[in-house]
């Protein structure tokens, strides 16, 4: 079963685990309102799966940030390695 949750992560989660959002509530509203895209489709389930690969397109108060993500973490861990989870490509 830990290979099956390897292959992918919860949106939700992620952009809390890179340190996109401060909390799972807040990462929920976020996409609930609109503003995620995968690999350029609008969601709006916060349980949509990521996997490697899949690049993110993000509205975020600081601005539009898109990135691709390299991997899925297991936990939230500290910044620098949130930031080695995404390359950013804009």
């Amino acid at each position: 079963m830990a290979d099956q949750e390897a292959d992918f992560l919860r949106l939700d989660k992620f952009l809390v685990f890179a340190r996109f959002c401060k909390t799972r509530s807040v990462a929920e509203a976020l996409v609930e309102k609109g503003a995620v895209r995968i690999n350029r489709h609008p969601t709006d389930k916060p349980h949509a799966k990521l996997r490697p690969g899949d690049v993110l397109t993000l509205a975020l108060p600081q601005g539009i940030k898109v990135v691709e993500i390299l991997h899925l973490p297991a936990r939230r861990g500290p910044a620098t390695s949130a930031h080695e989870m995404y390359r950013e490509i804009q």
